[in-house]
C-alpha cells in the first residue's frame, strides 16, 4: 500500500481565484469542481434565499457579494445566469468597468457561443463558453456527475486550449461547438433531455391512474433499456405499436387518453406521428400498414372537433 503523502491541490502553480455570478444550480457546482482541482473560489453573488442557501452548502465560507465585487476579486469568473439574462449582464458589467483586462470570463449558456461576451472582450477579458451537457439538482451530487460529462466548448482559437483545460479539470470531456451551431446544439439537448422529463412524468401519472402501485419501479428497467438501445442503435431500436403499424392498438390508446388524461393527447399524437415517419423512412413500418395508422393519428378531433379541440392543435 502506497503511504506517500499526496500533494495538496492548492499547492499547484498557476491556480486561479474563482468567482460566481448567479448561484443557481450550475455555478456553485462548477466552482466546487474547480476547487477540487486546486483553484480557489473567493466570491459568489446570490439574490434569493434559495440561492444563498445553495451557495452556503456548495461553497462554504465563500462570501456572498454583489456581482461587480465578484469580478473585482476573481481571475476566473463564472457567469451562470439564465440564457435570456446573459447579454444584458455582460453589457452591464462591461459598461460599469467591472471587467478587467486578462480576466477569464466564462458563461455556461448552451444557447450562446463566445460572441455574447464581445462587450467584455472589448474591455480586455478572455471569453469562454463552457456548457455542461448535464441536468443539475443544486446539491453536492452534481459535482460527482460532472465526471465524464460532455461540455459544449466555444472560444477564440487562441483560447481553445485554456477552455479545454478547464473542462478537463472539472472532470468533463470537451466537445468543440462552432459559434454558429450553438442554437442547434442546445435545441438538440433540450429535445432529448427536457422533453424526456415531461414524457416520463406523464407516463408515471398514467400508470398511477391505471392502478400501478410502483410506477417508477416498473418504468426504470424499461426506460433504461430503451435509452441504452437508442444510444447504441438509433432508429433501429424503435419498437411498439406505432413502429409495428398496429393501428387498432394506437386507436385504443388515443381513446383512453382522451378519457383519462386529455392533456396528454396532443403530445402522444405528435410523438406517434414522428415515430411513424422515422419507422417508415427506415423500413421498420410497412407501407401498407402506414396508411391506416396515419389515419388514426390524424385524430377525430382534427377532422371534426369531436373533443372540442380546434383543427391543428395536435400538430
Amino acid at each position: 500500500m502506497n503511504t506517500t503523502p499526496q500533494p495538496d491541490p492548492r499547492d499547484r502553480p498557476a491556480r486561479l481565484t474563482v468567482g460566481v455570478v448567479g448561484a443557481g444550480r450550475v455555478g456553485p457546482a462548477l466552482a466546487a469542481s474547480l476547487q477540487l482541482a486546486g483553484h480557489r473560489p473567493v466570491a459568489v453573488s446570490a439574490v434569493s434565499d434559495a440561492s444563498r442557501r445553495r451557495a452556503g452548502q456548495m461553497l462554504p465560507d465563500v462570501p456572498v457579494v454583489p456581482p461587480a465585487e465578484v469580478l473585482e476579486r476573481s481571475e476566473l469568473v463564472l457567469l451562470t445566469v439564465p440564457d435570456d439574462a446573459l447579454p444584458e449582464l455582460v453589457a452591464g458589467l462591461a459598461e460599469t468597468g467591472a471587467v478587467r483586462p486578462g480576466q477569464l470570463l466564462v458563461h455556461t449558456s448552451g444557447r450562446y457561443g463566445a460572441k455574447v461576451l464581445d462587450p467584455a472582450l472589448r474591455a480586455g477579458a478572455l471569453p469562454l463558453a463552457l456548457h455542461p451537457a448535464m441536468t443539475f439538482t443544486g446539491t453536492p451530487v452534481d459535482v460527482q456527475r460532472l465526471a465524464g460529462c460532455s461540455f459544449g466548448v466555444t472560444a477564440p482559437d487562441e483560447l481553445r486550449l485554456a477552455a479545454e483545460a478547464l473542462v478537463i479539470e472539472m472532470g468533463g470531456e470537451p466537445e468543440w461547438i462552432a459559434e454558429e451551431n450553438r442554437p442547434l446544439y442546445h435545441a438538440a439537448l433540450a429535445l432529448g433531455a427536457n422533453h424526456l422529463v415531461t414524457l416520463v412524468a406523464q407516463s408515471l401519472e398514467l400508470l398511477r391512474t391505471a392502478g400501478v402501485g410502483a410506477p417508477d419501479r416498473m418504468l426504470g428497467p424499461l426506460l433504461g433499456a430503451a435509452l441504452d438501445n437508442a444510444l447504441r442503435s438509433g432508429d433501429a431500436a424503435l419498437t411498439g405499436p406505432v413502429a409495428r403499424g398496429d393501428a387498432g392498438t394506437v386507436a385504443a390508446h388515443v381513446a383512453e387518453l382522451r378519457r383519462h388524461a386529455p392533456g396528454t393527447v396532443a403530445g402522444y399524437l405528435a410523438m406517434a406521428r414522428a415515430t411513424a415517419d422515422r419507422a417508415l423512412a427506415h423500413g421498420l413500418l410497412k407501407p401498407e400498414l402506414a396508411e391506416p395508422l396515419l389515419g388514426v393519428l390524424a385524430g377525430p378531433s382534427d377532422a371534426a372537433g369531436g373533443t372540442g379541440d380546434t383543427p391543428g392543435d395536435t400538430t
